[in-house]
Order: structure tokens, then sequence, then C-alpha cells
């Protein structure tokens, strides 16, 4: 069990680094399980891009392969909230000295799995419905004013320059009308989405329903953000540096070819390195959340000293100095 007193930013990373090499295989094949699921259902939208004729698809079916990619992106979304839970739940039993397996991790989101996913369906729905708006008017205008089947077959995309230039600086006028509320909606999203991130540690951890934990994760991270975006910018970082390096043979690939659309081979090959890259970053970020969850209520709330109280068999003196408003503590695994 880890010593619980208020950590500064350093001291939570170093927790972090700690926590996940101490227990690498256990986070690591928490976020496999999930991984592969979010692995199979980018594979279907490869094999839909396959059956549509891709890289030669229809210009009437182009409304496809824009649903297709709208699908994929909401269930891997989903997925993700749910590895993040799961991870959570392994973090805080052995962050507070329970024991911890993969399948008891894996068993935990499946009795509130609907209430997990209504959180990552609200938490997504208030940081990210505006950039979501505006894109689809940012597509409409492309759309709008490049060649009808443009996105939907790539190898044309080289002589429409050349033989309509009109309609590519229509295009880049559009762009630059839309382009700074795009700007503007991503940084509101960056910012909602900092506030609510500890919407499923509070829903695991304290088994408060979605709209309550989101709720309790804007009073918690107030005067944290800075602190949860650097984590972010750091998991971000080293998520770019193991996809650059996993994605070297697709991008030689690419400069030796330049100018083709990628294959459905290499797209599916891509596919993989991204469920790798996903088994070994994912639990980084939901173990630092996790840290800054406690950090933050024993800052705010006391929560090492109704830990000790608690451990110490005084569980009925912890509760009655506890506000109305913080749950017990988190359930042993089964």
């Amino acid at each position: 069990m880890q010593q619980l007193r208020p950590l500064s930013l350093g001291e939570i990373l170093d927790r972090t680094a700690e926590l996940y090499r101490g227990h690498f295989l256990l986070f690591a094949g928490i976020a496999a399980i999930f991984s592969g699921f979010m692995l199979v259902i980018q594979m279907l939208y490869v094999g839909v891009l396959s059956l549509l004729g891709y890289p030669h698809v229809a210009p009437h079916l182009t409304w496809a392969v824009a649903v297709a990619v709208i699908v994929e992106v909401l269930a891997v979304l989903l997925i993700a909230g749910l590895a993040i839970a799961a991870n959570n739940r392994a973090v805080a039993w052995v962050y507070l000295g329970h024991p911890a397996t993969v399948s008891s991790a894996a068993r935990s989101v499946q009795p509130r799995l609907g209430r997990y996913l209504w959180l990552m369906t609200m938490s997504s729905f208030w940081a990210w419905a505006p950039l979501a708006v505006l894109y689809a008017i940012f597509f409409t205008v492309v759309l709008a004013a490049l060649p009808h089947g443009l996105f939907a077959n790539p190898a044309a995309a080289q002589q429409t320059a050349a033989q309509n230039p009109a309609a590519f600086l229509g295009a880049a006028v559009g762009i630059l009308i839309v382009a700074p509320f795009l700007l503007g909606a991503t940084i509101y999203g960056v910012w909602m989405s900092l506030r609510l991130s500890l919407g499923i540690p509070a829903c695991v951890v304290e088994e408060l329903p979605a709209r309550r934990a989101l709720k309790r994760s804007v009073e918690l991270s107030k005067g944290s953000l800075g602190r949860i975006f650097v984590l972010a910018i750091l998991v971000y970082a080293v998520r770019m540096i193991i996809g650059l390096v996993l994605s070297l043979p697709f991008l030689i690939s690419f400069f030796r070819h330049p100018g083709h659309p990628v294959s459905v081979a290499m797209m599916s090959l891509q596919q993989v390195a991204a469920f790798v890259t996903n088994t070994l970053i994912g639990p980084i970020y939901a173990t630092g959340l996790t840290l800054f969850y406690y950090d933050l209520r024993i800052r705010k709330e006391g929560y090492d000293i109704e830990w000790m109280m608690q451990a110490a068999g005084l569980e009925a003196a912890a509760a009655a100095a506890l506000p109305e408003s913080v749950p017990p503590a988190p359930i042993e695994p089964a």
C-alpha cells in the first residue's frame, strides 16, 4: 500500500511510472482485452472500406464511408472509456493495498457497464459536440467546393488540383473561414475534457451515477487542470514516439510510393500497430488520473485521515466525519 499524502506533480508522475513498471503485466493485460475489442472494430471498418471498393469508392457511396468513420470513432471512444474504468479499478486496488488481477479488473466493469458507457457518452458530448458540429460544417463546405467523390478516391487528388484550381481555391477560402472556429472548439474540448477527466475514477471508486460523477470531477479538478494537462501531454508524447517507431514501415512505404493510396493490407497492419500502442500506453494515463483523483481527495477532503481511521477499525467514526457527498471506500475485488 502506498503512503497516502498530498503529492506534487513530479511525485504523481514518478509514482505513476513506479506503479506502471511494478504492475506492468496487470495493467497491460487489462488494456490488451479492451484494445483487442477496438482492433476488431477497426478491422471491421477496414473491411467495410474494402467492400465499398476502396480506394475507388463510387461517389454515391461517399456517405457510407463517412457513416463508417463516425461509427468507428464512437465505438472506439466508448471501449476506451471501459478500458480506463477497468484500469482505474485495478490502480485503486493496488494503491490501497488490495489484491488485483486482470480478470477481476475486467469483470469489475460488467455490473455497471451501462453507467460507464453513459458517462463516456455525456463526457464526450459536453466536451466535443461543438467541434463535431464545426467539422460537419467544414466538410460540407469542402465537399461543396471540391469535385464530387474526391475524398472517396484518394488517387484522384493529384489531378484535381491541376484540372480545377478554382474549386481548390474556394475550398481554401472556406477552410480559412472555419479554421479559427475549429481552433476555438478544440481548445474548449481540451479544457472541458480536463474538467471531466476524473469522472471515471469518481464513478468507479465511489460508485456514483454518471452525472454525479462528472459533477464531482468538475469540483475535484478545480485548481489542478494544469497539472492534469501536463500528464496528458506527457502520455500523448510517449504515445506519439511509440506510434512513430511502429509506423516506420508505413512511412517508408509512403515515401517510396508517393501519391499512392494506402492499401487495405497496410491499413490492417496500421490497426495492429495501434493495438500494440494502446496496450502499452493506455494504462499510463488511467494510472495517472487515478493518482490525481486520490491526491485531490486528500487535499480537499482529508481522505488520508479517513483511510487511516478505516484501517484502524474506526469505520463508523470515519463515516460520521465525512460529508454526505463522499461515499465509502472502494470495495475489494472478488
